[in-house]
């Protein structure tokens, strides 16, 4: 895949919260962990997302990748084009950049790819049959070499198949038939004995005929001894069509004595993105992630980007995206949730922090003190982020959420005390009593001790200006936020 990855013809076929994080070796429990990379490890797995090196200048992109993540693929950096964009003139500029980036924050580096009809210079294509091993072995043996243990794993040949499963009659099936394959498996191991070597491609994902192509491929190798290690399973999905048998399928590739992996996971709706989609979203990397857990050889997850402006889908799928866990704001959405709480994790704070903006997932937005007033009654609302005080809120050891504004400090308060839906959110001087007491719950949602119920956008509106209320929790976006 690239970034925008593989090609939209292979792809026509199948129709970001910054917590602090420990970097320490040691793995915290499960139960405590409030980002991704820890919660997985706690599970003895990693997850990983894809970067490409304009991401590198990107600060808030990052800050989201250094919390969240422990694997980078490279979205484009190792590909045959960059690498070697003429016969046997080398590139690795690119790629070294990513993988410096990793190796400076504790992160592992997937190989992403070797072999591949897409992104292939017109070179290669244009071989005569009887060079083109010689050329594949020669580019592979190279770039093997030169990121040799530094490099976790390669996705040594990815997309080998068409959607019936036969193989894509590229430059390396025309020239050598599908022994490319075993080929090119072997010259990488040559290479690199410690990477592990990895099959990677995309809507293999549940049990079909290009999963079964893929199944038969794995097993004749293995039988042949060829050094096949994994199978990566893209996992670019639609919103609500996550195959119900993909722990099964992922199973029997396990069974054969292989490492799998989800590799490029993301999961695109159709725009603009309803609450109804998101939560779909959401219940879709729960499902995914619980998937993995439940195959003792899946090795870990990767998202493709760090969130919906890196993300690849709306330059391919017009009309598409919100494809990711993190927005357009790089702030979490209900998708993250889910996938921490299928690891096991906690989102404490909501987002990690006891103090910072209280951010409105599903507007993209911070709960705001209207014009900084320290008016006792004032109904919140939402407004663009923009890190003042009036947006600045604490979560106290009382289970207060508290602002600061021009020395006055105000607590978040449920109007008159109500109990019931539609009860206005105010502030007020703190008084200790439980209309002013909220829990910042794991699932994203705060909740009213008192009440018990949800503080919430009215109407779900993303627009400057919508009112913070009590309301029935229902899992909408405008029932989610992040502190920090």
């Amino acid at each position: 895949m690239h970034s925008p990855r593989t090609s939209i013809l292979a792809l026509a076929a199948t129709g970001a919260l910054i917590a602090a994080v420990a970097t320490g070796a040691a793995p915290a429990a499960a139960a405590s962990a409030t980002t991704l990379k820890a919660a997985a490890t706690a599970d003895g797995r990693y997850f990983g997302t894809a970067l490409t090196d304009g991401n590198l200048g990107d600060s808030t992109l990052l800050g989201v990748a250094d919390a969240q993540f422990d694997m980078v693929t490279p979205g484009n950096e190792m590909k045959w084009d960059t690498t070697e964009p003429s016969n046997g003139s080398y590139n690795f500029g690119p790629g070294d950049q990513i993988v410096s980036y990793a190796s400076g924050h504790g992160m592992r580096v997937r190989g992403h790819n070797l072999v591949w009809q897409n992104q292939l210079p017109s070179w290669v294509s244009s071989l005569p049959s009887n060079q083109v091993q010689g050329a594949m072995e020669a580019h592979i043996t190279a770039e093997v070499t030169h990121y040799k243990g530094e490099v976790y794993s390669w996705d040594v040949v990815n997309e080998p198949f068409n959607g019936d499963g036969s193989f894509v009659a590229d430059a390396f099936y025309n020239a050598m038939g599908s022994g490319y394959i075993a080929d090119a498996l072997r010259t990488a191991h040559a290479a690199d004995p410690n990477a592990k070597l990895y099959l990677n491609d995309y809507n293999i994902e549940g049990e079909n005929a290009k999963s079964d192509a893929m199944y038969n491929l794995a097993q004749s190798l293995l039988a042949q001894g060829v050094p096949l290690g994994g199978i990566g399973f893209e996992s670019h999905f639609i919103v609500g069509q996550v195959p119900s048998d993909m722990q099964a399928n992922m199973q029997r590739f396990a069974n054969l004595g292989l490492d799998v992996a989800v590799t490029e996971l993301d999961d695109r709706i159709q725009l603009p993105a309803s609450s109804a989609a998101l939560q779909q979203q959401a219940t879709d990397y729960g499902n995914v992630v619980k998937d993995c857990l439940a195959v003792s050889r899946c090795v870990g997850v990767s998202q493709w980007g760090v969130g919906d402006p890196d993300s690849w889908i709306p330059g391919t799928f017009p009309g598409w995206g919100a494809a990711t866990m993190f927005d357009q704001n790089y702030q979490p959405k209900p998708s993250f949730y889910a996938a921490l709480a299928a690891l096991g994790g906690s989102s404490s704070g909501g987002g990690g922090g006891t103090t910072g903006a209280l951010h409105a997932v599903g507007a993209g937005k911070c709960l705001d003190d209207p014009n900084s007033t320290t008016t006792a009654g004032t109904q919140m609302q939402i407004w663009d982020c923009s890190g003042q005080p009036n947006q600045t809120w604490t979560h106290n050891s009382s289970n207060e959420l508290t602002l600061t504004v021009g020395g006055t400090t105000d607590c978040l308060d449920a109007n008159a005390q109500g109990t019931s839906p539609g009860t206005k959110v105010i502030i007020w001087p703190c008084n200790g009593q439980a209309n002013q007491q909220w829990n910042i719950n794991s699932n994203g949602t705060v909740t009213g001790v008192q009440s018990g119920l949800c503080l919430d956008v009215t109407g779900a509106s993303t627009a400057d200006g919508a009112l913070a209320e009590l309301w029935t929790c229902n899992g909408g976006s405008n029932q989610q936020w992040t502190l920090n």
